[in-house]
């Protein structure tokens, strides 16, 4: 049952489990950057192609699609959350309560699960608080007309790039400290300690997948064109404008010494914050695998069930694996007679000599997956027992 607030009846359940498929798959992939992270022997950044391999940089680059994918569908999701009953107000409220519990559990559970200790004074705000603030923001934008928070979500994911000449320096005291509006431009768009995650594009990704809900109601057959021609689209759109090379990324490609690095360097857009062209080539494969997803969603063979189950406990997954992962360090640290205090650390604190190849890395993100698929799949069903529960979309 509706409100007059919204304009459609219901939403298929066939879409509820494609979505739950890739909310589940960027869980997992998730998980594969934030392993290579903690276990990884490389001490430089996969995307420098100066250091970096095809295998390491690929390993890196498929995790991009984590973060532009999860805030989409979150958008997504609210939108559906109308169509199930809630008023605008309602909606606005629970988004509201929502994006202000994120941003708390950023700064504690989330900071201690990276970090294992209790000094702020390398406090990292990264995409929970993201996400937090965007939830913030939509709550006040769902008021608005869908064309106008469309408009927004792509005139902010469009047009940020505009910005990337202002630098922070420009804002900094004689003593270096940031001004008011060094602060404003770091929460914004320029990320430095502790931002890691600026507003302005996340809030956009959000609003656009916002708007984009009514397609997710379209009839089955109708609802996958759509899908497969705006993911078609977008990609299209990527690399048209990265062969301009004159706007959406502040990193422009270049020809490399063999083919295979110019490719890794046309596909090296950048995250922090993310750019329009980023953006494009995330969001693009996105659709279409969620038009994908919707085709296959009848086979629900051993892999389909384990990503459902991790795309029903996003939150839940998220908290747990933190933890997992950074848990396994000190074991490996103990099993190996090491002393532990260096791991009381965020990852890029680790000794020297810690670190596996990158085959390890990958045999470390299977067992941390098979770990927490016991325990998701418990408290999923502990969540669906208790749908009606006050606290069911808070976790």
């Amino acid at each position: 049952m509706l409100t007059t607030n919204s304009p459609y009846t219901s939403a298929p359940s066939p879409y509820i489990v494609s979505v739950d498929l890739l909310r589940g798959l960027v869980m997992v992939l998730m998980a594969l950057d934030h392993v290579r992270w903690f276990f990884t022997e490389a001490d430089f950044s996969p995307t420098d192609l100066s250091r970096t391999d095809a295998a390491l940089f690929f390993t890196r680059w498929i995790t991009h699609f984590c973060a532009p994918a999860f805030v989409f569908l979150a958008g997504a999701s609210a939108f559906l959350s109308a169509t199930r009953g809630l008023t605008h107000p309602q909606l606005a409220r629970r988004l509201f309560t929502r994006g202000l519990w994120l941003v708390f559990l950023e700064v504690t559970a989330v900071r201690l699960a990276w970090d294992f200790n209790l000094d702020y004074s390398q406090l990292g705000l990264g995409v929970i608080w993201a996400l937090g603030w965007s939830m913030v923001a939509l709550a006040a934008l769902v008021y608005l007309p869908r064309w106008a928070i469309a408009c927004t979500g792509i005139g902010m994911i469009g047009g940020h790039n505009l910005l990337d000449g202002l630098r922070l320096d420009s804002f900094r005291a004689l003593d270096g400290s940031l001004q008011w509006q060094g602060w404003l431009l770091n929460v914004l768009h320029v990320p430095d300690s502790p931002i890691s995650y600026p507003l302005i594009p996340w809030i956009g990704v959000m609003a656009a997948g916002y708007a984009f809900g009514p397609i997710l109601l379209m009839p089955p057959g109708r609802r996958q064109q759509w899908l497969l021609a705006g993911g078609t689209a977008i990609i299209t759109a990527f690399v048209l404008l990265r062969l301009y090379n004159g706007y959406g990324d502040p990193a422009p490609w270049a020809s490399r010494a063999t083919a295979s690095f110019t490719l890794l360097s046309f596909l090296n857009t950048s995250k922090y914050p993310p750019s329009l062209l980023f953006l494009l080539m995330t969001l693009g494969p996105t659709l279409i695998l969620l038009a994908v997803f919707e085709r296959r969603q009848a086979r629900h063979g051993l892999l389909s069930r384990l990503l459902i189950v991790f795309g029903r406990v996003p939150l839940f997954f998220y908290l747990l694996h933190l933890y997992v992962i950074h848990g396994l360090v000190i074991v490996f640290a103990l099993a190996m007679n090491r002393d532990i205090e260096p791991f009381l650390a965020s990852f890029d604190a680790f000794p020297s000599w810690w670190g596996f190849s990158l085959p390890s890395v990958y045999l470390f993100w299977v067992a941390v997956t098979l770990l927490l698929y016991p325990l998701c799949r418990w408290f999923a069903a502990v969540k669906a027992r208790h749908k009606d529960s006050w606290w069911t979309p808070y976790i």
